[in-house]
């Protein structure tokens, strides 16, 4: 088939090292392996990593002070140049009046003519459901978070209502929604979407790249960690990913283990004040930011680790379905994590890594303490970690569910 891939989201660089940047390059790649041809239409090309094997195009916002300005007038709204939040929504909105009709004007000169159109959701964007009506083609939509909840939630959101019905119109009227997670198939619901056309889909891993050779003793003579054990994470640094949770049970961890260290593998937007966080206390020798690593040095980093964790903060409708806890499975790195959502799921608890009540800072110790003071233990559980995320499979098992629930929309549509 050929398959137009859209990505709305300026928040998302295609060839950046975000977890959704990862996961848009690897399945559009296995889309590639299983002989489909895809274009991939992207508001942020970005950089660091190879990309995909598909066409890709940017599409970069195009919205202007007049256009913003119009936007309000259509809500109603009296536009202030200094209100920075409202400004970026209004400019989303205006942006997506005018993406169907340059969506559509890129693929024809691409001369490509798609089959369907895979959509990943983004906040105040409806242009997918408008490009699929056009060419008369079958609408996916891949759903990785609530956006209207997550954005109030963690960051700014002027436009709550508009984000709610744009939220509500394009969940509820795609052909079918791909959820990475139950908790998203249950939130689709609650919008309206229907049950028939909602699929969970979790992330995949690149088995090959995870199990492969690696150089640990690179990763631990570039950032000095000799021989001491290493707690790792790996992924954005946002406020939910509960990084001062983790510094907050540094003390106890090396109450028990004093020579054990902290690294921290990516970059995000509270790098800058953790980092002054440790750089005020006595912990800043045995803390390392890493900043940036492009994705494929992530498993060299993996491979310098004892253990990693996710210590994600407990909330309403856990709905994360986390690329790094696959990953570092894959790589044969038990993980400690909280009993939420998906992760208690994907994580075994005692065979492939260990779950704790959720921000129970002496469980999450314990449990860290446990791995670091039985080496046995611990090469066990990383060996059952990496058999369970073969059994999980790659992103090509991912693409194929995708394929067949897309085979079946085109049979649908050409018996209407």
């Amino acid at each position: 088939m050929q398959i137009a891939y859209l990505c709305a989201d300026r928040g998302v660089p295609v060839l950046g090292d975000k977890g959704a940047s990862v996961h848009i390059r690897e399945f559009v790649s296995a889309l590639a392996r299983l002989g489909h041809e895809v274009t991939l239409l992207c508001a942020r090309e970005g950089a660091g990593n190879p990309a995909p094997d598909a066409r890709l195009i940017e599409l970069p916002p195009d919205e202007t002070a007049d256009a913003i300005e119009a936007q309000a007038a259509l809500l109603g709204l009296d536009a202030d140049k200094n209100d920075r939040v409202l400004n970026r929504e209004l400019g989303k909105l205006a942006c997506d009046r005018n993406l169907p009709s340059r969506v559509i004007a890129a693929l024809e000169r691409a001369g490509a003519c798609p089959d369907i159109l895979y959509e990943r959701y983004a906040l105040f964007h409806r242009a997918g459901a408008h490009v699929a009506r056009t060419l008369g083609i079958p609408h996916l939509l891949e759903v990785n978070a609530p956006l209207a909840f997550e954005q109030e939630r963690f960051r700014d959101l002027r436009l709550k209502a508009e984000a709610q019905a744009s939220e509500a119109d394009i969940l509820s009227g795609c052909d079918h929604i791909i959820a990475v997670s139950e908790a998203i198939g249950t939130h689709a619901l609650t919008v309206g979407a229907d049950p028939a056309r909602i699929t969970v889909v979790p992330n995949g891993v690149d088995i090959e790249r995870f199990q492969g050779p690696t150089n640990a003793v690179l990763v631990r003579d570039r950032y000095g960690l000799g021989e001491r054990p290493v707690i790792g994470f790996v992924g954005s640094l946002k406020p939910w990913h509960g990084l001062d949770f983790l510094l907050d049970a540094f003390d106890g961890i090396r109450a028990a283990h004093p020579d054990a260290m902290i690294m921290v593998v990516g970059d995000g937007p509270e790098r800058e004040r953790l980092a002054a966080r440790v750089a005020r206390t006595r912990l800043h020798r045995d803390v390392v930011f890493t900043g940036r690593v492009a994705h494929h040095e992530v498993p060299d980093h993996l491979a310098a680790m004892h253990i990693t964790v996710a210590p994600y903060m407990s909330h309403e409708g856990f709905y994360f379905s986390p690329l790094k806890v696959v990953e570092a499975m894959a790589a044969g790195r038990p993980v400690v994590a909280p009993r939420l959502g998906q992760l208690g799921e994907l994580v075994a608890d005692g065979a492939t890594g260990l779950l704790y009540p959720p921000e129970d800072l002496g469980a999450f110790v314990r449990a860290v303490v446990t791995l670091l003071a039985h080496p046995q233990q611990r090469l066990a559980m990383g060996e059952a970690a990496s058999a369970s995320a073969r059994e999980l499979g790659g992103w090509t098992r991912a693409a194929r569910q995708v394929i067949a629930i897309a085979q079946t929309l085109r049979i649908a549509e050409s018996c209407r």
